[in-house]
């Protein structure tokens, strides 16, 4: 039998918690999302908080309530994923793609500043949509110094630890206006679809509260919250399981020619605060194309995935000239087996075979 590349993490308390609300005869938006709400703002902190149907919802709720005018840029990563262009397109706004910086596959304060620089004279960047791409965190506090408002997705980063060791949910420094945390299929957090809109201070969150009195259609039905409840609760013993298997992968990558990224506030600086990586992945910068390893550990039953094939430029969006470290990385990135349920002799064979990666 295969391994997949992702698994969601849903086990028996999932389940029951799902058939609990079934039984309720209420499945549609409900006190289970009101629920869901209060166990996230235990963990992460915020001000306040909506919890919606998509993160295509949360992304177009949160550009309508910074009122920019038609036209103005978003900028985003090219590492981003692709629905961040229908819904800015859809909005009537541009996207302004920025490179990434190849250490983090994040935007860094060097790669926004050439982004800007480049610029068609007639755009104006109206806000930074920040990708916190494989559960890796962008230094946000240098890249709001530049003064364009931010959003931060950190569906991916749920985890990923900058400053406080305290607090699971991540950094929490509050430079951006609006954060989603997506909850959908390989999200770290999941409830089968849906996401969390928040903010960290009152005067942004007031904005929020003024979109309260959304269609029910717009919200997170009691179903998907019950599960995203259960995964709150859940999620320090599955961060603990995903740091106990990526020990072990680590090892042994450390004996082939292929690359990792780094979580750091800086690029290549050296660390000054905290920093813990929520293994969200396990991914590779390969020293070639990816080609040669798939078919590798596809003769031994592991999948192995391209990182990036489901990204703006992973999906020819990008011109490869206009973000080339992303598109590098697009093409020499891949990603190993990592999730909680992931067996023990499973994840020992993944780790047997990544030391001998061609």
């Amino acid at each position: 039998m295969k391994i997949e590349v992702y698994s969601p993490t849903i086990r028996r308390k999932e389940m029951d918690a799902v058939l609990t609300a079934m039984v309720a005869d209420k499945i549609g938006p409900g006190d289970q999302a009101k629920f869901l709400i209060q166990i996230a703002k235990e963990k992460i902190k915020f001000d306040y908080c909506l919890a919606l149907r998509s993160p295509a919802v949360a992304l177009a709720l949160a550009l309508k309530s910074l009122n920019l005018d038609p036209g103005q840029g978003v900028i985003v990563s090219a590492l981003s994923p692709l629905y961040y262009l229908r819904v800015i397109e859809d909005l009537g706004l541009k996207a302004l793609y920025c490179d990434v910086h190849p250490s983090t596959c994040c935007i860094s304060r060097e790669s926004l500043e050439k982004a800007l620089a480049s610029k068609p004279a007639e755009l104006v960047p109206g806000c930074i949509v920040l990708h916190n791409t494989l559960g890796y965190i962008s230094d946000s506090t240098s890249l709001a110094e530049l003064g364009i408002p931010l959003i931060e997705d950190c569906s991916q980063s749920y985890g990923t630890i900058i400053g406080d060791p305290e607090n699971e949910g991540d950094k929490n420094l509050g430079d951006a206006v609006f954060t989603i945390l997506g909850l959908e299929e390989k999200d770290m957090l999941t409830s089968g679809g849906g996401a969390l809109l928040f903010s960290f201070n009152r005067r942004d969150g007031s904005v929020l509260r003024r979109l309260g009195d959304l269609p029910p259609e717009y919200g997170l039905p009691d179903m998907n919250a019950a599960l995203a409840v259960v995964q709150f609760r859940e999620a320090a013993k599955n961060l603990f399981k995903r740091r106990e298997i990526a020990r072990l992968y680590t090892q042994a990558a450390l004996r082939t020619r292929h690359k990792r990224f780094i979580q750091g506030p800086g690029s290549q600086e050296e660390e000054s605060q905290t920093a813990e990586y929520n293994n969200y992945a396990f991914p590779l910068i390969l020293e070639k194309g990816a080609k040669e390893v798939k078919a590798y550990a596809r003769r031994k039953e592991i999948i192995v995935e391209s990182a990036f094939e489901n990204t703006l430029i992973g999906k020819g969006l990008v011109a490869s000239e206009q973000c080339p470290e992303a598109y590098s990385l697009s093409l020499r990135t891949v990603l190993f087996p990592l999730y909680p349920r992931l067996r023990t002799r499973d994840a020992e064979n993944i780790a047997k075979m990544l030391q001998t990666l061609p």
